[in-house]
């Protein structure tokens, strides 16, 4: 739920001294400033990095900025130079699947603000068109990543024959895991699931025999899964010192890789494979 507040006085004064030659209220501003930090921390960005080009667009509103990101939500206070007027908006984190060129593209927007190449209306009107960008084709985005899951298995030593049963068995995996998001089924079954399918198809190196590393083709079935962005992330904000959003993302991270191991055991157990 979202909840706002402003401050003493009733009607927000405009700002006018930002660089774009704009005059603005605050209460636009923080509106503005909430919703690009929920979608830029959605889209996968470091807390570090959505402080910096808040702040990078607030004084260039000239205004100031002070925010404090939570795992699920953003506390952004907006107020003018001289502390006379002041607003603050709490919203949810915006949850959307990690996209580095949204993140891109809204990291480029702040910086095209700040330098004052475009106004506070076009970079409204630019948002608006950054996050209404369609996801990328997912029948691509399927064959790609059955693409560069077999080139792991293959930089792993793998044989053709391991590479080609790893490319079939991500090719399924990620396929029900497009699925399965599709229709809201909770990550962490999904994780489960698609390791569990991922792996049955791998073990069918061994099982039929048709090649000389049967282990690495099950072990880089499931590589797809493994959750990297949130581990990374996760390291970053404790070096930025956000460690409240840093414990959170790592342990959701520990958990999908939990879901991914419990999902390629039983795909193991299931083959009659040994583990180890």
């Amino acid at each position: 739920m979202t909840t706002m507040m402003t401050g003493e006085t009733a009607q927000p004064v405009a700002v006018s001294g930002c660089s774009c030659g704009e005059a603005h209220s605050v209460k636009e501003v923080c509106l503005f400033l909430s919703e690009y930090a929920a979608r830029l921390l959605g889209c996968g960005a470091t807390c570090i990095r959505v402080e910096r080009n808040i702040d990078r667009m607030a004084a260039a509103l000239g205004c100031e900025a002070v925010m404090t990101i939570l795992p699920r939500h953003i506390h952004l206070t907006v107020c003018t130079p001289d502390r006379s007027d002041s607003y603050t908006y709490i919203t949810a984190s915006r949850s959307s699947v990690i996209s580095f060129d949204i993140n891109t593209r809204l990291s480029q927007l702040s910086w095209e603000l700040a330098d004052g190449k475009i106004g506070f209306e076009e970079a409204k009107r630019r948002f608006d068109s950054i996050i209404a960008t369609p996801c990328a084709d997912k029948r691509m985005v399927l064959v790609l990543a059955s693409l560069a899951n077999a080139a792991f298995c293959r930089l792993f030593a793998g044989d053709w024959q391991a590479v080609g049963v790893v490319f079939v068995s991500t090719l399924a995996g990620y396929y029900l895991k497009q699925v399965l998001t599709e229709h809201k089924v909770d990550v962490r079954v999904v994780f489960i699931v698609c390791a569990f399918v991922s792996s049955v198809l791998g073990a069918t190196d061994a099982l039929f025999h048709l090649g000389s590393t049967p282990g690495i083709a099950v072990g880089t079935s499931v590589l797809y899964l493994v959750p990297g962005i949130p581990f990374l992330n996760s390291f970053s904000d404790l070096l930025a010192g956000h460690y409240i959003c840093s414990f959170s993302r790592f342990t959701h991270a520990v958990i999908l890789t939990c879901c991914l191991s419990i999902g390629l055991c039983g795909g193991l157990m299931m083959m009659n494979l040994g583990m180890f």
